[in-house]
């Protein structure tokens, strides 16, 4: 590896140095976690200690089996120092350059040497991007040595509380790439840009010492390279600060939903000659706070629908590459967000680069969990902050610090740098008018909404650990927070479980118990079923249309709720499909598709989709409507039953076909087995308990069944006061009664050729965390589950939305969200469930359901290791259950019923007793 580098290098000078007036790049890191380069290496302490070995580079070094473990919560912490050697060749014409060794992360003091001498003094502070000249250090007749130290423990006490403290695990190493930055001995240093969305354009150049006779020339450009306008000058006068400035005609602007980007080139001449030149990306962009009112971009209002993002990965811990970047832009644009917090610290450039060229809002942030730097660090770290990320339109705050971790000495310190003049936030507090209060209930937004006069924005709600938060109980939320005149969106925590491959544990991703399993996603970008959900109540095409219904016409209420996007640039697609037979392994068969003329409706009005739809469309079983965005990005898939489940079950299991089987046909009867009443029916025998009631067991000419234990009534006790068997002509009939906190009687019938059939009633009094009927199946047995109706994920009282009706199948699995990561979770409860097939080490059986609306129980998730009562909903005892109503699930900080009006217990509806209908079909 470092021969070739060498070689590398050298053909990179050779090529470079012909295009002098162009700063070059020379890596003597790799570039990310996927293309690294070896440099000598020392650790202290801890695993792979006290003998000098090689370590690729960039990399985090425990992520590379050296030194210890910590998460930011831990009392004591390893104190192992990394010590990096490399050497290193340049040419001789060099000597002719300025050079500059740039470091973009290192963890967390790092003290520098070239060929024995400092570079400068030791940097301090693990997230930051730092530079040292070393044109006077460098050797161009023989090979340069470049050591670097690194101690993990700053010897700063304020940096170790400002960022080794924190809520995050803890990393030791250069984790990001090292290069030189060559440049002519008189150049520009760096540019500063306030390109504002009426045209005005200002350019702050900061240069080497200029004496009079050179001059600084600006064009600004498309990203392909088209002028845009006039360029500007301004001589030199022997100062290092100059400013440029224009005056553009009708820009396109920069924003999340039309990322528009221009660039300028700026060069430095002496006469007619060039002798620097840089180019710089940049977008016209004005963000303004109206007190008492809102967050407004461009002179639109904006709601932020944001997340807060970790720099990780399993693997490789901090150190990340582009494709990275790309893979979590593209998963928040999926998921229809608009801006992304930098929680709790900088992040990788080229996150910043996509969140520019894809279109995200950002709030980058200086490190402060908590607790600040003290002011003398601090204020070098902003002066570094600011100066690498400024010039991003996707950047429209400057957070310092978090949730108490301010240095208010700092404040000011952003607009040194920014001639944009970001605001300032506070994130967790009430600061520059806005107010960022972490983890609200939902009567702290009712009461806001009500009573407050600030801007109302959480840089953080919705805690998602494990399955609780994120999606569920967001809809409340998000609807106050559209209602609140000052409402301005908010921030969920959190964007990806932040797991690490532990090597010092044979390959385990350890998210430090309940501190880290937040995430939207797992470590790898696992979708979790809030994903779905956060996808279609943030999707700016709002659909509210609840069900199709008789006389439907094609017409679907559509709400625009995009910033600076008309409906008119939107597109549509629908399908009719149909339900696949039951020997079928996919979602839906498609009938008919088409497309629809996307109404032209203006940001914030509310119109209608038209459908042409063909005659007889209402044959169908779903109708799916597919919305995408400019760029043909789905926006939001909606589907809707067009059967109701009794349709269904008729059509499958020829419910009403008389001529169905006929010649198959025999009498059903009865045998007593002690306690047991044996119905013998199509050559199964069905077993019930004449103690209470329940259906004991199946058994069929391939085996046993070991469904039993029900029907009953969940979460209530009852007593068996009535067990009738009786014959009606040719069928047969069980009919049972149970009292107690109310009533469930039930009917199974047994009709020749026919599937077995119960009805069921209930109610009962009070509140319940569920309401239905259950039954019991030993979860040993169980290998997978098939089913048409709402999926694939499972669903809570206060997270329904986001779930497509289709048939599906998943093979049985004991997930806990956050903790193994192989989704869809198997257990739990589904929505909308018209039929369910159970397969196992038995004969499968299907249940069919005869109502609209009914929830399918799937066993009882297994609880995490380091639980959390908030986010463990209560279940029914039985195995099996088809309920009304099911159990909301509350957050890492909150129980549920503090979560808004969906996230509270269930009671019976006007005490109304429900009534259903189950078809029992069985494999033979």
């Amino acid at each position: 590896m470092p021969d070739r580098f060498f070689l590398l290098l050298g053909a990179m000078l050779c090529f470079q140095v012909t295009f002098a007036q162009e700063t070059q790049q020379i890596y003597l890191s790799g570039t990310g976690k996927d293309h690294t380069v070896n440099w000598d290496f020392y650790c202290s302490g801890g695993h792979n200690s006290g003998k000098w070995t090689t370590i690729p580079v960039p990399s985090n070094w425990e992520q590379q089996g050296f030194g210890d473990y910590n998460y930011g919560h831990d009392k004591i912490k390893a104190t192992e120092h990394g010590i990096y050697r490399h050497h290193f060749q340049t040419p001789a014409d060099w000597q002719q350059k300025a050079v500059n060794l740039v470091f973009e992360g290192v963890m967390t003091d790092a003290d520098v040497k070239i060929n024995g001498k400092s570079a400068g003094e030791i940097h301090q502070g693990g997230f930051y991007e730092f530079k040292y000249d070393i044109t006077k250090l460098l050797r161009s007749d023989s090979a340069n040595l470049l050591e670097v130290t690194v101690h993990k423990m700053s010897a700063n006490a304020g940096v170790n509380r400002a960022e080794r403290n924190g809520d995050f695990w803890v990393l030791g190493g250069i984790y990001r790439p090292v290069y030189l930055e060559v440049k002519p001995l008189t150049h520009i240093d760096r540019v500063a840009i306030n390109a504002a969305a009426n045209g005005a354009f200002t350019l702050q150049a900061f240069t080497t010492l200029l004496p009079k006779g050179y001059t600084l020339t600006a064009q600004v450009s498309t990203r392909d390279g088209k002028a845009v306008g006039s360029p500007v000058s301004v001589s030199s006068n022997g100062k290092q600060e100059y400013t440029l400035q224009q005056q553009y005609r009708q820009p396109a602007t920069w924003s999340p939903e039309f990322p528009h980007l221009y660039q300028v080139t700026l060069q430095l001449k002496q006469g007619n000659k060039v002798g620097h030149s840089i180019t710089q990306p940049f977008g016209f962009r004005t963000i303004e706070i109206k007190p008492h009112d809102g967050i407004y971009v461009n002179g639109a209002r904006i709601m932020f629908k944001g997340v807060n993002r970790h720099s990780a990965w399993p693997e490789t811990g901090r150190t990340l590459n582009k494709e990275i970047s790309l893979l979590d832009v593209n998963l928040m644009k999926d998921m229809n967000m608009n801006a992304v917090r930098m929680s709790h610290y900088p992040p990788d450039k080229h996150f910043l680069d996509v969140c520019d060229s894809l279109g995200l809002f950002v709030l980058d942030e200086l490190t402060g969990w908590q607790a600040a730097y003290d002011t003398v660090v601090g204020r070098k770290l902003v002066k570094e902050l600011v100066i690498r990320d400024v010039n991003h339109p996707s950047i429209v705050f400057w957070d310092n610090g978090n949730e108490g971790g301010f240095n208010r000495a700092l404040d000011g310190d952003y607009d040194l740098y920014d001639p944009q003049h970001r605001p300032v936030l506070h994130p967790w507090e009430r600061f520059n008018g806005v107010d960022t209060k972490h983890y609200p209930v939902f009567n702290y937004v009712v009461n806001a909404s009500l009573y407050d006069q600030d801007i109302y924005m959480p840089t953080e709600f919705m805690h998602g650990l494990y399955d609780g938060g994120m999606g569920a109980g967001l809809e409340d939320f998000w609807n106050q927070l559209l209602f609140h005149p000052r409402g301005a969106g908010g921030f969920l925590w959190a964007f990806s479980d932040e797991g690490l491959v532990r090597t010092d544990k044979n390959g385990i991703i350890d998210t430090d118990g309940n501190h880290a399993p937040d995430g939207i996603v797992g470590p790898h970008r696992e979708k979790e079923a809030s994903f779905f959900t956060i996808k279609e109540l943030w999707s700016p095409i709002h659909i509210t249309l609840p069900v199709i219904s008789t006389g439907f016409n094609g017409r679907i209420p559509v709400e625009n709720r995009y910033d600076y996007t008309s409906l008119a640039q939107c597109s549509f697609r629908w399908a009719l499909a149909r339900v696949p037979s039951p020997q079928k392994n996919n979602t839906a068969d498609t009938i008919a598709s088409g497309t629809a003329t996307a109404p032209d409706l203006a940001p914030g009005t509310k119109g209608f989709l038209q459908l042409s739809l063909p005659d007889h469309w209402e044959d169908a079983d779903i109708l799916y409507l597919h919305a995408y965005d400019p760029y043909g990005r789905e926006v939001i898939t909606r589907s809707w039953p067009l059967q109701s489940p009794a349709a269904l079950a008729q059509r499958e299991l020829h419910i009403n076909d008389n001529n169905l089987q006929k010649t198959k046909k025999t009498a059903t009867h009865t045998t007593i087995a002690g306690d047991s009443l044996i119905v013998h029916h199509a050559g199964i025998d069905y077993y019930f308990s004449q103690a209470n009631g329940q259906l004991l067991q199946l058994l069929t000419p391939k085996g046993k069944i070991s469904l039993g234990g029900g029907p009953v009534l969940a979460g209530t006790k009852q007593e068996l006061k009535q067990f009738t068997p009786a014959t009606n002509g040719a069928d047969y009939t069980i009919m049972a009664r149970y009292e107690g906190n109310g009533f469930l009687q039930v009917k199974w019938t047994f009709s020749p050729g026919m599937p077995v059939r119960l009805d069921y009633s209930y109610s009962f009094k009070g509140e319940s965390p569920f309401i239905g009927i259950t039954f019991r199946y030993p979860e040993e047995k169980i290998k997978g589950l098939a089913w048409t109706g709402q999926g694939p994920y499972r669903v809570w009282k206060n997270r329904l939305k986001g779930q497509q009706f289709g048939s599906w199948y998943k093979a049985y699995n004991n997930t806990v969200t956050g903790e193994s990561w192989v989704y869809p979770e198997f257990k739990g409860y589904h929505a909308n469930v018209y039929k369910a097939t159970f397969s196992s080490e038995e004969p499968s059986f299907t249940f069919y359901t005869g109502n609209a609306g009914t929830f399918l129980q799937v066993f009882h998730p297994q609880a995490p290791a380091i639980g959390n009562q908030k986010t463990a909903p209560a279940f029914p005892e039985g195995d099996i259950g088809f309920l009304q109503a099911i159990a909301p699930i509350g957050n890492k900080f909150h129980d549920a019923a503090q979560m808004g009006p969906q996230s509270q217990s269930n009671i019976m509806l006007n005490y109304t007793p429900v009534s259903g209908v189950l078809w029992l079909q069985v494999e033979k």
